[in-house]
């Protein structure tokens, strides 16, 4: 009997665009829709991804991903999936301030968000598990595909820390709508690629 080869695959983990403000006084989810420079992040991005053979697009089901990931699925013609396990930590919280403006307007707070004070160790231990069951699930289901996967910068965070064998933590502070490139190769191995790839910022939409 033949054994079936094992194929490997290319992902693109993608930090989201800006979003904007959103302080909720209902306790409801911020979850806030993208700026007007987070949509022209994402034109730039489409337009620098379009020419890559990119046969599947993931995203977050929170806002911001989601609308991170319309340009280049409507470029391309493609379908997004929504893969629930992809989430950032704070899914549930009801304030969203952008990283630049909290570190400007509150450093205390920024310092301990980025130092480890944004969730318990049990939190974070489950929100990581998480990320590695929901990527491990898209590595599954797309075997020799190259996927964009559209996230948030704790979950290529928490995938690059897996990647690398690190202990969970906020090892990189991943650009909005920066691309992270990692492999997955049919025998389990997993590699890192590139990081924070941003050079579709510095040129001018189609």
């Amino acid at each position: 009997m033949h054994s079936v080869p094992l194929v490997g695959m290319e992902l693109f983990l993608i930090r989201h665009g800006l979003p904007l403000r959103v302080e909720n006084d209902d306790g409801a989810p911020a979850d806030p829709p993208l700026s007007e420079e987070g949509r022209r992040q994402a034109r730039l991005l489409a337009a620098w991804l379009v020419d890559e053979r990119i046969d599947g697009i993931y995203s977050s089901p929170m806002r911001r991903a989601r609308e991170t990931a319309e340009p280049l699925a409507e470029r391309l013609a493609l379908d997004i999936t929504i893969e629930p396990g992809i989430a950032e930590m704070d899914a549930a919280a009801d304030t969203y301030i952008p990283m630049e403006e909290l570190k400007e307007q509150e450093y205390e707070r920024w310092r301990a968000f980025v130092s480890g004070g944004y969730a318990s160790e049990h939190d974070f231990r489950r929100f990581h598990a998480e990320v590695v069951a929901g990527i491990e699930g898209i590595i599954a289901a797309n075997p020799g595909r190259r996927i964009a996967i559209f996230c948030h910068g704790g979950v290529i965070n928490s995938w690059g820390s897996h990647t690398l064998g690190l202990a969970p933590k906020l090892f990189v502070d991943a650009a909005y709508t920066s691309v992270n490139r990692f492999i997955a190769a049919g025998t389990g191995e997993r590699s890192l690629a590139s990081l924070n790839e941003v050079a579709h910022l510095r040129g001018v939409a189609r």
